[in-house]
């Protein structure tokens, strides 16, 4: 099985655009998030077109095909 791995896109609806795209392209079968999705943090800048509900909605497409995880630890859970 092919997996995408990516993490900290801390809210950025650009960013989260090109890893979708990204995604797409390795034609990977699934794509397993590392946490930091949504919030830029109390010490970071905003990013790039800082817009949470429009990266939960792009996720929310590709939900059958993500395994997500809080924060920047995680605990590896066998899929069923």
């Amino acid at each position: 099985m092919k997996l995408m791995i990516a993490s900290d896109i801390h809210g950025s609806a650009y960013y989260c655009k090109k890893m979708l795209e990204c995604y797409q392209e390795e034609k990977a079968e699934g794509l397993l998030l590392l946490g930091d999705l949504l919030y830029h943090g109390p010490r970071n800048d905003l990013p790039r077109d800082y817009a949470p509900k429009e990266v939960i909605s792009m996720l929310n497409e590709a939900k059958e095909e993500l395994l997500c995880v809080r924060g920047n630890s995680f605990i590896l859970k066998e899929r069923s």
